[in-house]
């Protein structure tokens, strides 16, 4: 399930669904979209966190090869990153696939030291959209995006801290005490500052080809057999892994 609770000014979401690390399916992720929608108008900044030792274990593999994963997750992504006010990710434990999407999609983002990053997407054939990975490459470097990515590496919070993946390192507490801080900021300075910096991460139309591989992917359950693509520039968000 997905929990709520309002402290003062600041609005905690914690996924608790510790028996499956916190992984999402269609049910969690519209339970996130309603909870980030409701708990902003009353709060002047959220907290998003997990229970137990993951932060979120990405997608639940039973289900996310249907359209309505990627829209459920799409429109939770977006929901977050369209408020008005500050959302902080608590990482306090491994962020997988639809995990560290989630974490970016946040605009602060604290880490336990023992929390991991990872995008397996080439592991599994799936995928994540060009939004995505274009936020991912501005906030932590090329190059760590590519070890991510075509590597398949796991990102430590150190590493992630270096890179600037994440931007302090620290337990839920540490996360909001500097949530109580923000909520005493001016708010429209605030939202304004994160409409400007939101611009930044967002693409232009680019060709059929990157969107037609993208759905290859998706599409082929896991098949090695993707179709590949020789070009092609970043679209619209819609996917994760």
């Amino acid at each position: 399930m997905i929990t709520t609770e309002l402290r003062d000014t600041v609005g905690v979401i914690t996924l608790d669904r510790h028996e499956k690390r916190n992984a999402l399916d269609i049910e969690h992720l519209d339970a996130l979209h309603t909870a980030v929608d409701e708990l902003a108008t009353t709060a002047r900044v959220l907290v998003i966190t997990g229970r137990g030792t993951s932060f979120c274990a990405g997608a639940d593999l039973g289900g996310v090869h249907g359209d309505g994963f990627r829209t459920a997750l799409y429109g939770a992504l977006r929901a977050i990153t369209a408020l008005p006010v500050p959302v902080l990710a608590a990482v306090n434990g491994p962020a997988i696939g639809a995990g560290t999407q989630l974490a970016i999609a946040c605009d602060l983002r604290v880490s336990a030291p023992s929390a991991v990053f990872a995008v397996p997407t080439a592991r599994n054939g799936l995928a994540i959209d060009p939004w995505t990975i274009r936020r991912l490459a501005l906030l932590a470097g090329g190059g760590p995006a590519r070890a991510l990515l075509l590597g398949c590496e796991r990102i430590d919070g150190e590493r992630a801290l270096a890179h600037g993946l994440v931007d302090r390192l620290g337990s839920l507490d540490d996360a909001l005490e500097w949530a109580r801080e923000l909520s005493g900021f001016a708010p429209g300075s605030l939202q304004y500052s994160k409409q400007a910096l939101e611009q930044l991460f967002e693409t232009q139309a680019g060709t059929g080809a990157l969107e037609a591989a993208f759905d290859a992917c998706w599409h082929s359950r896991g098949s090695a057999t993707n179709v590949p693509i020789s070009a092609g520039t970043p679209q619209t968000p819609g996917g994760t892994a």
